[in-house]
């Protein structure tokens, strides 16, 4: 859990750092929805690297069983990477047809949490 717990706070850092790109850097290249966009991005990616910072306390706490929580951890990073990476690239590049699959990484957090909740019940 030790190496979750690390990637997590890791994500959570790329987050602030994006965040602040994305706050002075874009302000005045992107339109204000892009902008919109860009900041739902950075807002998803920090709530899930959180999610995998609270998972991996949880593997500490020995409330679960670790190998109960690699799942939903691979759902978050995968849905942080499709979700709000889709949607950094879409911004950045203007690259429309990103936006098709964005929705993929969504159904990858959505299902993160749930199998989480659906772990945690079970045990």
């Amino acid at each position: 859990m030790k190496l979750w717990l690390t990637i997590g706070a890791i994500l959570a850092g790329i987050a602030v750092l994006i965040g602040a790109f994305g706050a002075h850097g874009l302000k005045y290249k992107v339109s204000d929805e892009d902008l919109a966009i860009f900041e739902t991005a950075v807002r998803y990616h920090m709530y899930h690297a959180l999610g995998i910072f609270l998972i991996s306390i949880i593997g500490f706490l020995n409330y679960l069983d670790h190998n109960l929580l690699l799942l939903p951890i691979y759902f978050m990073i995968t849905g942080i990477v499709i979700f709000s990476g889709t949607l950094y690239i879409l911004v950045l590049t203007n690259v429309r047809w990103l936006g098709a699959i964005t929705p993929i990484g969504g159904l990858c957090l959505i299902i993160g949490w749930f199998l989480l909740a659906f772990n945690i019940y079970r045990s």
